[in-house]
């Protein structure tokens, strides 16, 4: 397979397969897209409405009590059968430790909005030619994890009829929960099929250890997500079948990126082809 160089800001030469820069021709869906400079006004007014948007449609949906807690007990149920029923374990060990369980709250109501948008805008600065498409896979990922929520309501474990799941927001009084306490009237109750706290961080996780550049990056970016699956375990807001639905979310992301554009995201040029391009070569300056 050929190469094509293209000079970078920063004076550098990329190699972009051919593959990436044949991404103007023809593809699996037809013409595919060409990664352009992300604007910064366009990409803060789109997160907005679409987080805006996201949250209307989530809520929106139907709870529908009775067929979420019957499809949490033949999610428990199911989870026996396979051996791997043993959340409640998890649930009241982390809970017995109060400055754990607190910690965990607060990973639980704030880590997931702070780390995509720190992902996101790192993304904007450093990697533009990626951007675009890394966003396209959160957003397909977030968008058919909706139709989820939709046709399989769920009940999270802290909710299940006769189970001994500890709530753990409700008994230690943390703040930030929007499935407790006098905020769960604003808030979707039987949504936790499939959890994109595991499809937005498995995200966060991959595109870091993909494109950072330092090794303690790039571990910090594989610990987040396994992190994030204990979080919503020991906290009862998540099977660990919801942490399934989330990855098979994502997959579904990336595979709606790789027929856009051609290629996975992190094969992509750092910087667009055009604006690259369009550098001077070190020489010349």
């Amino acid at each position: 397979m050929g190469e094509t160089t293209v000079t970078t800001p920063e004076g550098r030469e990329e190699a972009l397969p051919q593959s990436v820069t044949a991404a103007s021709r023809s593809g699996p869906l037809g013409r595919l897209r060409t990664p352009r400079a992300p604007r910064l006004w366009f990409e803060i007014l789109l997160i907005a409405v679409s987080y805006w948007t996201y949250s209307l449609i989530r809520n929106a949906v139907p709870e529908q009590r009775g067929q979420a807690l019957r499809n949490a007990d033949w999610i428990w149920r199911l989870e026996h059968h396979l051996g791997i029923a043993f959340e409640q374990s998890v649930n009241h060990a982390v809970n017995s430790v109060t400055w754990l369980i607190t910690g965990m709250n607060y990973y639980y109501a704030t880590l997931h909005f702070i780390v995509t948008l720190g992902v996101l805008v790192w993304l904007y600065r450093r990697h533009p030619g990626r951007y675009g498409a890394a966003r396209l896979v959160l957003f397909a990922t977030t968008a058919v994890a909706l139709v989820g929520y939709y046709l399989y309501p769920l009940a999270p474990p802290r909710l299940m009829n006769g189970s001994h799941f500890i709530d753990t927001v409700m008994v230690h009084q943390t703040w930030g929960s929007m499935a407790s306490g006098d905020l769960k009237h604003m808030s979707n109750q039987y949504a936790a099929m499939p959890s994109m706290h595991i499809g937005w961080s498995l995200w966060c996780g991959l595109t870091i250890f993909a494109l950072a550049r330092t090794p303690w990056a790039r571990v910090l970016g594989l610990l987040y997500p396994a992190a994030t699956l204990l979080v919503i375990v020991a906290t009862a807001n998540h099977f660990w079948l919801d942490a399934v639905g989330g990855v098979l979310c994502l997959a579904f992301g990336f595979t709606v990126a790789r027929l856009w554009y051609g290629a996975l995201p992190y094969a992509l040029p750092r910087q667009p082809a055009r604006e690259a391009a369009r550098e001077p070569a070190p020489a010349a300056r």
